[in-house]
């Protein structure tokens, strides 16, 4: 398809797309072609679903939301906040949710996209069975205990489109999203965990410049009948105003102590407008979490470097998981990110410099966004990337979903 960009317009794919609306045109389109990689909503800002091939499309199968006890099933190119809204109709939650709810279910979780909390596993952790169209056009399930399956969540695309999810859920329950304006930085680096901790999941929000950071969102969730009133946390008051993310975002959920739905509170943005600035390339590495205050100062110092180009960075934690290729593996972590202008050549001159700043730290990369990092780094940061390796060409000998970024940055 000429001309097909990602969301935000800053990169443009070269692949033929096939808009399939059934699981059976997956499996032909599959069957039929000699290189393919799933797309889903396009929320990425590299080339990882891009492939001089076949570009095969999910988003627009019906999502068939089915419950089964505690795991609700939905086809892989569900939006979070389609299904969100489908399960509090029926009283039901998810753990965790992404800034985003216009993110497909299988985009988000196959590159381990996290949401937030210190006590929150990634999205990818609700993961209980993935179906997947394999090279042949064959149908192949992978379900919770299975041996393949903590490589087979987080599989950059390298096991075939997936059709099929199934996510654990729980009782609804309601959040108040506080922020905090002028939260100074000496606080936060004396001790992350206690600003990263306040709440249920906390995002912090800074330019990297000034005595302080711009904003902390501190999201509450309330199992009570009722919700107490906002506290003075960090020295200061949470604010009574709606507050943007940046200056050009309006469509920000409801941030003004007001109790909610988890739904429509652990988002940033609502799922009924265009989410976030737009045209903008993004850049996230995960630290340790108790590498967090180190690792931000020594991010800080490039402040003055980097705000040119920078509209914001957000930092939020994610807990450990089991998941091989999970840039949360064995370890919880701070996620550091960039959301920047969409100067390409300006911030292809930045990322290394933040790259090299916490290669000290063991920073692992977003899959999806643009980090300047190869196997040759990122191979020695993964202990199960060679059963990963040994996973996808057991299921994919030929190849098949192979593309020259998921060779960049896992080796052939």
């Amino acid at each position: 398809m000429a001309g097909m960009r990602t969301w935000s317009g800053t990169y443009e794919f070269r692949g033929s797309l096939v808009a399939a609306t059934t699981i059976d045109e997956v499996r032909r389109a599959v069957a039929a072609s000699e290189a393919v990689r799933p797309v889903g909503t396009r929320h990425s800002f590299n080339d990882i679903a891009d492939v001089d091939g076949t570009l095969v499309s999910v988003v627009d199968i019906p999502a068939d939301i089915t419950l089964d006890g505690d795991v609700v099933t939905c086809g892989g190119g569900t939006r979070y906040g389609e299904l969100a809204t489908w399960l509090e109709e029926r009283g039901l939650a998810l753990h965790n949710m992404g800034s985003l709810p216009h993110i497909s279910v299988a985009g988000a979780i196959s590159t381990g996209t996290h949401g937030s909390g210190l006590g929150n596993g990634s999205l990818s952790t609700a993961v209980r069975s993935l179906s997947f169209v394999g090279p042949a056009g064959d149908l192949r399930t992978e379900s919770a205990g299975s041996a393949d399956f903590p490589g087979s969540v987080v599989s950059l695309g390298r096991l075939g489109p997936i059709v099929r999810i199934g996510l654990a859920v729980e009782p609804s329950y309601q959040v108040r999203q506080d922020v905090y304006l002028g939260v100074r930085w000496a606080d936060l680096l004396a001790d992350p965990l206690a600003v990263l901790g306040a709440g249920y999941s906390v995002s912090v929000f800074t330019d990297w410049m000034g005595e302080a950071v711009q904003q902390v969102w501190v999201k509450s969730r309330l199992d009570g009948d009722a919700a107490d009133d906002p506290v003075e946390r960090f020295g200061v008051r949470p604010t009574e105003h709606q507050v943007k993310i940046v200056e050009t975002a309006e469509d920000n959920t409801t941030l003004q102590g007001i109790a909610g739905p988890w739904a429509w509170r652990l988002p940033h943005f609502r799922l009924d407008a265009t989410p976030s600035d737009g045209r903008e390339i993004q850049t996230e590495y995960f630290v340790p979490i108790e590498a967090a205050a180190e690792a931000l100062r020594t991010v800080r110092r490039l402040g003055p470097r980097i705000r040119e180009h920078l509209l914001v960075t957000e930092l939020r934690t994610i807990a450990a998981d089991d998941l091989w290729l999970s840039p949360a593996y064995g370890r919880d972590s701070l996620a550091i990110h960039f959301t920047w202008t969409d100067d390409v050549t300006a911030v292809g001159a930045l990322v290394p410099l933040i790259r090299d700043a916490l290669a000290p730290f063991g920073a692992r990369p977003h899959w999806g966004k643009v980090h300047a990092m190869s196997a040759e780094a990122i191979a020695p940061l993964y202990p199960r990337v060679h059963d990963a390796l040994n996973l996808f060409h057991r299921m994919d000998p030929g190849g098949k979903f192979r593309n020259p970024y998921t060779d960049l940055v896992l080796g052939g």
